[in-house]
């Protein structure tokens, strides 16, 4: 880690200042690009983590929220490696000793799946990091969802949502699992702190990339808030299916393609899911 991370990384260090270290050394001049040493490093890291700890892994509280924000710098590959519908090099290039590969102009990021969920589970503690984590996926998903031609079919119209929908739904079962052993009292302060950083604007800040993308994430958000307070943590599970119906309806799919891609949206989320449920 040290090797990769640079020389602020020393023995005796403050978690404070490791974390800051850390985020210096893989966050790249704009988020979703990223030189080789950069991916490197948080590579090195999340390696690291998963290799000399015991699972689940127990992660300080001052390491928790930088992590989150240095993946959320990598939104584009977490997503790929959350979907587990990964083009062949997250999966090619996942192993420990991989170094990062260049494509679209910047180097990705890919560890292997038990790394990349182990050190999730444990940033997820913090329900501000883990609500860091969801609203970055939220907006690579709109992003992907209205990147989809308007020709498209087949494979082409149901990969991008179900590749999101799986995304959100490997992180409902990370939620379960954090809060799977709390009491019912700290399980529900978990989940309103997730809620409130949600819908706080600054916290979820709305894509700038695409006008489109922007307002499907807008709109999932406005229909969260608008949800009874018993209900909206339970709306995360469904965000996937929502996300695509309100797509699909905007981009005007036939109801017979429309309810055939949500059918399938549902099977692939449930799955997901139930790959991380305590």
């Amino acid at each position: 880690m040290q090797k990769s991370v640079g020389a602020a990384v020393r023995p005796g260090m403050s978690c404070e200042t490791m974390a800051e270290a850390m985020v210096k050394a893989s966050a790249g001049d704009s988020p979703g690009h990223h030189t080789r040493a950069q991916t490197q490093a948080l590579k090195d890291v999340l390696t690291a983590l998963a290799a000399e700890s015991s699972r689940p892994i127990t992660l300080d509280p001052a390491l928790r929220l930088p992590l989150a924000q240095a993946l959320a710098d990598y939104a584009p590959d977490l997503h790929q490696m959350l979907s587990g519908i990964a083009a062949a090099d997250f999966v090619t290039q996942a192993a420990p000793k991989t170094p990062p590969w260049e494509s679209g102009g910047t180097h990705h990021l890919s560890v292997l799946t038990d790394t990349l969920r182990d050190v999730l589970r444990a940033i997820a503690e913090d329900p501000r990091a883990y609500a860091l984590l969801r609203a970055a996926e939220t907006r690579t998903t709109a992003q992907r969802l209205f990147g989809v031609p308007a020709d498209a079919t087949g494979h082409s119209l149901s990969v991008p949502p179900t590749e999101g929908a799986r995304a959100l739904a490997v992180l409902d079962g990370i939620a379960d699992a954090v809060t799977h052993d709390r009491g019912k009292t700290q399980a529900q302060e978990w989940r309103a702190t997730v809620l409130d950083t949600l819908l706080d604007e600054q916290a979820s800040p709305k894509s700038d990339q695409d006008p489109l993308a922007a307002r499907l994430m807008g709109a999932w958000l406005q229909n969260l808030k608008e949800a009874s307070e018993e209900e909206r943590f339970d709306r995360l599970r469904t965000q996937g299916v929502d996300m695509t119906r309100t797509w699909s309806q905007d981009r005007k799919t036939d109801e017979q393609t429309r309810q055939e891609l949500l059918a399938k949206v549902e099977r692939s989320a449930l799955s997901a899911y139930r790959e991380i449920k305590p």
